[in-house]
Order: C-alpha cells, then structure tokens, then sequence
C-alpha cells in the first residue's frame, strides 16, 4: 500500500531519490576532501576506505529500507496505537517495518552501492574466488546485524517509550563510524564495537581479509569468516529482546 502510494506521484518520488543521494553522498564528498589533503587515512588509502564506505552505506541501507520505520515504535507505544496492529492477524515485527513503509529509503541502498562499485575497481586486490564471494556475505550479514540493532532498539523502546534517538545513535552512528578505518579510533572503542555491539563484523573483520590489513585487536584470519555466525546471533538476541518488550506492553490504560 505505501509503495503504491508513493509510486502514484512518479516525478515527486524521482525527486526525493535523486535528493537522497545528494545527502547522503556528503559523507562520502567529506572523505573527498580529506584525501585532497592526505595520502592515506589511518595507513588506508582512498579506495580502501571507500570500501569499507560502500559495504557499511549498502549493509545498513538495505537494513534501513527493511526495517527502518522500526525506530517510530515509541510513538505508538506513547500514544497506544500499536494496539491496531496486535488484533491483526500478522506478525507485529512484520507490520512495524511495512508501517509507512518510505521507499524512497532506496536512495541510500543506490549511494553505498555506486561507492562499493567504484572501490572494487579501484582497488589493487589480487580478487580470488573466495575474496569475491566474501562481499555479499558480507552485505547480507551486515544488513542482518544493522536490523537486528533496529529491532533491538525498538524491543527498548517499549520501556523508554522516547528512544529513538538513542537508537539512532547505534545505528546510524554505527554506520557512520564503520565508514571509517579502525586505525583512527581508539582501542576501547574498537573493543568496544566488536565484543560488545559486534558492528565491527560487518566490515571492518572482513574487510581486512580481503585487503590484507592487520586484523582489529589482532584477532585470528578465521574471524574474517564469522559474520554469519554474528549475525546470527545478533538476531537471536535482538528476536528474543523483541518478545520480552512485546510482553511488557500494556497499552495507554485509557
């Protein structure tokens, strides 16, 4: 119904993509200008870290256009609404992420996918076989884990009821700092998203395989291939978080 909606007004939708992908690309626009200045970033050069821009933009962009509108949840927890979608005969996670469902979301998907396409041509990486078949292993476990943080965080907001910023921060924040090397952040805040919030799964540890960089925290070569078993587990916990949340729901009382 929403995409149906939103395809009515053809030339306005175009619009709102094509705008889309001039916002989001400033991120990219900023990394620009700093190698205008620099050789090299934290000991990556440009196509290295447009790499791991286009794997972080593309993961959490389909993450985003899936179960983005998970993060107005606290709305309709405040207000009760939410009622409406438990009396219906469909999942509730199902109906929270098709509800006002924005399609125009894809402008972000399009952007991450441009920036990974030219890095995988400016790269100087000897692609084998199971180099290549790592990048969209790693696409799909980092859009898995970016919506297992969305469900998460919307799992906490049937307690905080106005979280969704806090939310943001982890997602959209964790997307942001995945566009950068580990090299630039400090060792607990590596440590930090890699045992803790395992975003580091979704690039940073498989990326380094296949740009033979040092691994983050020195962890061991087969590490590069546990993003499914991560996301995995991130799904599990975020689906389990997700059900208790549900069962503290109690509606408005009115």
């Amino acid at each position: 119904m929403w995409i149906r909606s939103t395809l009515a007004y053809r030339v306005s939708f175009v619009l709102t993509v094509v705008g889309g992908l001039l916002v989001t690309g400033l991120d990219f626009v900023a990394i620009l200008l700093m190698f205008s200045q620099v050789d090299v970033l934290g000991g990556y050069t440009l196509p290295e870290v447009a790499f791991l821009y286009g794997l972080s933009a593309t993961s959490f962009g389909l993450a985003d256009l899936s179960i983005g509108s998970a993060g107005r949840l606290g709305s309709r927890v405040r207000d009760g609404t939410l009622d409406t979608l438990l009396v219906r005969p469909a999942p509730v996670l199902a109906q929270v992420a098709a509800d006002r469902f924005a399609l125009r979301r894809v402008a972000r998907l399009i952007q991450g996918t441009l920036v990974l396409g030219y890095a995988g041509v400016a790269l100087d990486v000897d692609w084998t076989p199971v180099k290549a078949a790592l990048v969209p292993v790693m696409l799909v476990c980092g859009g898995l884990i970016f919506a297992a943080v969305f469900v998460a965080g919307a799992a906490f907001q049937f307690v905080a009821q106005d979280a969704s910023e806090v939310q943001a921060a982890f997602t959209y924040g964790g997307q942001t700092l995945l566009q950068y090397p580990p090299t630039v952040f400090g060792t607990e805040l590596v440590r930090g998203v890699t045992y803790l919030l395992p975003l580091a799964f979704v690039n940073w540890v498989p990326a380094a395989y296949v740009l033979g960089r040092p691994y983050p925290l020195g962890l061991p070569q087969w590490a590069a291939f546990a993003p499914p078993l991560v996301a995995v587990a991130c799904c599990a916990v975020a689906g389990s978080a997700w059900r208790a949340g549900l069962r503290t729901y109690r509606s408005t009382g009115s």
